[in-house]
């Protein structure tokens, strides 16, 4: 046996050296894998550079000997970006050095300090273990790629900062995720272990279905168009769609209004477009958690398969993926999840763009599973104006330099291109839709009209009087109070963020069944039912907002063309005496501008008002569209490559206010449905709770931390195996403080019902 042949990087059967993971075969094995994820964008020396280095410091005795179960913990990640510095000079070789350094503990700041990671400048003048010279008769580096990365101007130095940041977490993410897959197989190996990873059908096959299935759902007339007056332009829409989708991979709108049939159209583009250019796999990006469950249904049922159909994923992100992580995960969706390389992954806004800035290896593992594939950002309008400019960043990065086309799908187009008037916005976008100003003149189904200041006696006063309405209001407080003022009505609903996802699915469910067969509905909601909820209403009220939140309401108004028109009241919440109650900034602000878009504009849903509307939000807005400075942090630290990763990942939060999951008892509307309590029970004595927190995603509501705090010191939430999971399962264990008609309430966490007193 040769020296070489000693040195190992993960121990087996004690008894048995022979099965133990030689550490050449490690290191090769990870720079093969990262290489092959990185090959599509020309840079796959750049990820054999990184998994060839990423576990040097284990060519050491100390490193050995802690195999063997003996010594302290030894530092190994440490040497190798010490070697690659040296290796690869000073700008590639610091690239490298950030990923293999911090591909456990992750991705650190390059310089200063203060963060929970020592600084990349501290790691490379550590002193570790002297490697054992021998590593460089067993590892062959490549010699340094060329990296060339398209800038969007010559000379465009800050531009140029973001693009290799960006590129040093591609890195990251390929060199993570390739560690994990080749350990992983190791250990599948050593206990003779099968995973249900890969095995799809291809993108080409899901092509196919998507055709039969619109084929069958949208019959084609004799003279070439799909029945109805709603369907007609939902078809052209859709052919245009796949015609669109033989251009070349890059940016592009689809602007077509709510019920024009964007969400099977962009599907049916993408995987057109990714057949026709050989994309991996389609993203879709949804705004609100509380719809990627309903879209990954949809595409499941369009696409066939059924419900548990695995090469559709939908990825919430509700419980902290760094605590349920399941190393030895053997649930197919689960692995899928961890990395995203199922064919469609449908997710949510925070955590695709969380992602994207991230330092963490849980987060950022899948990010190279993004890049050679097709990205659709569905309300593209919802993203938070403090993090904007840092959001179109990165998805022009994906387009320009990670041979990815992006998808803005949305009836209110955001004004983001350069030609817009937005400094460093998107250039060479491509609309999918034909002709989008006579689509939405022929999909035009409402009237809008403001109706001033409405107190809450007079607003329940017509929503009474309504036999089929639909109110939305920009509070979970107001729209609580309201529907308390009318609950005694008949058909009176209410749907709000309080309740759990599943509880959501049955209000909607009853709400459209009562539509359907004629009886009243007089329905109280959040913002939570202007994104991906089809249900149709003959009368809209809407709080004033933006105006993307009142197209976005009008989108829930004669949504089929049933009526000749359907009517859309906005109105200005006020108190008893006449004043404006307290209201979100950002709502008022986007309020503010959307009232003068009303007056100036006889037709306030026209593509020229959404236009004129989001110019002037933005001109306002300008100086807060990167209110953290993310762009600037990147950009000053271009000529040194001193990157503050670990501050970034920490500031970029695309909800401010810290929220927590909690896990509700809902049984269902017949209250017999105990699916929760067993999942509850099984998350008690589980030995890897990823699987199940997947499970019980439906089942969770969030609450602010502060108010999660107050239930668990009045003991109406206890955490389940705190001491592993940390605070990451609270269980609410006082069903009376979930109600049937509202969800959780916290207002008074020490509540009983009398009744649930009684035997």
């Amino acid at each position: 046996m040769t020296r070489a042949a000693l040195y190992h990087a993960h121990s087996g059967d004690p008894a048995d050296r022979g099965d133990w993971h030689p550490l050449s075969a490690h290191l090769e094995g990870t720079g093969a894998r990262a290489a092959g994820f990185l090959s599509p964008v020309g840079l796959a020396k750049l990820g054999e550079a990184a998994g060839l280095l990423h576990d040097l410091g284990k060519y050491t005795p100390e490193f050995q000997k802690r195999l063997d179960g003996g010594g302290r913990r030894v530092d190994h990640a440490t040497a190798g970006a010490q070697v690659a510095r040296t290796e690869y000079g000073p700008h590639l070789g610091k690239l490298l050095a950030f990923c293999i350094a911090g591909h456990h503990a992750g991705l650190a700041d390059g310089a200063g300090g203060g963060g929970r990671i020592s600084t990349l400048e501290e790691r490379l003048k550590k002193e570790v273990p002297a490697l054992d010279p021998v590593w460089k008769r067993k590892i062959a580096l490549p010699q340094a790629p060329a990296i060339k990365m398209k800038p969007r101007d010559r000379g465009d130095r800050d531009g140029a900062a973001f693009s290799i940041a960006f590129l040093t977490r591609m890195v990251f993410s390929a060199l993570v995720d390739a560690d994990y897959l080749d350990t992983e197989a190791y250990y599948d190996r050593l206990e003779n272990r099968r995973r249900e990873r890969g095995g799809y059908p291809p993108l080409s096959d899901l092509s196919a279905r998507l055709d039969a299935y619109l084929a069958r759902r949208f019959p084609a007339r004799a003279d070439g168009e799909s029945a109805g007056t709603v369907n007609a332009p939902r078809a052209e829409v859709l052919a245009a769609a796949r015609e669109k989708a033989e251009n070349p991979p890059g940016l592009f709108t689809l602007t077509a209004p709510t019920g024009g049939g964007k969400t099977l159209s962009s599907l049916a583009f993408a995987l057109r477009h990714a057949v026709r250019h050989e994309l991996a796999r389609i993203v879709y990006v949804i705004p609100f958690t509380s719809i990627v469950e309903q879209t990954a249904a949809v595409f499941r049922d369009a696409l066939g398969g059924g419900d548990d159909a695995d090469f559709v994923i939908e990825h919430h992100g509700v419980f902290d993926e760094d605590r349920v992580g399941e190393r030895e995960a053997r649930d197919k969706l689960r692995l899928a999840m961890e990395n995203w390389d199922a064919p469609i992954v449908v997710t949510t806004a925070v955590q695709f763009f969380e992602s994207l800035f991230a330092n963490r290896p849980s987060r950022c593992r899948k990010l190279h599973n993004i890049a050679n594939g097709v990205v659709i950002l569905d309300e593209a309008q919802t993203l938070p104006l403090q993090l904007l400019r840092p959001c179109v960043a990165a998805l022009d990065e994906l387009a320009r330099n990670w041979r990815t086309s992006i998808v803005l799908c949305t009836a209110t187009q955001p004004a983001l291109a350069e030609d817009d008037g937005f400094s460093g916005g998107f250039r060479g976008v491509r609309e999918i839709a034909p002709n989008p100003k006579g689509l939405r003149r022929r999909l035009e189904r409402t009237r809008v009209r403001h109706r001033g200041a409405v107190d809450d006696a007079e607003l329940a006063a017509r929503l009474r009087e309504s036999p089929g309405v639909l109110c939305i209001v920009n509070t979970r407080r107001h729209a609580r109070e309201l529907y308390e003022s009318i609950k005694d009505s008949e058909g009176a609903a209410h749907l709000n963020t309080c309740m759990c996802a599943r509880h959501r699915r049955d209000v909607l469910d009853a709400v459209r069944a009562r539509l359907r067969d004629g009886e009243p509905v007089r329905l109280v909601a959040t913002s939570l039912i202007e994104a991906g909820v089809d249900i149709d209403f003959p009368v809209v009220w809407r709080a004033e907002a933006g105006l993307e939140s009142i197209v976005q309401a009008a989108g829930r108004c004669n949504r089929e063309g049933l009526l000749e028109a359907g009517d859309v009241y906005v109105f200005a919440p006020a108190g008893a005496d006449g004043a404006k109650p307290p209201r979100l900034p950002e709502v008022e602000q986007r309020a503010d501008v959307a009232r003068g878009v009303l007056r100036r504009h006889d037709d306030p849903l026209s593509l020229d008002a959404i236009d004129d509307y989001f110019r002037n939000l933005y001109w306002i807005k300008n100086a807060e569209l990167d209110a953290k400075g993310i762009l600037r942090e990147i950009a000053d630290r271009g000529d040194t490559f001193d990157f503050p990763f670990e501050k970034i990942a920490r500031e970029f939060r695309m909800i401010e206010t810290a929220m927590a999951p909690v896990i509700v008892p809902y049984r269902g509307v017949s209250g017999d449905d105990r699916a929760v309590d067993r999942l509850i029970e099984e998350l008690k004595r589980v030995e890897r709770p990823g699987r199940i927190a997947r499970r019980l995603q439906p089942w969770t509501a969030q609450v602010p931390e502060r108010a999660l705090g107050a239930l668990c010191a009045a003991g109406a939430v206890k955490r389940v195996r705190e001491s592993e999971f940390g605070a990451q399962f609270a269980v609410l264990c006082n069903a009376d403080l979930y109600r049937p008609d509202v969800g959780l309430t916290w207002d008074d966490p020490t509540f009983l019902d009398p009744a649930s007193l009684v035997p």
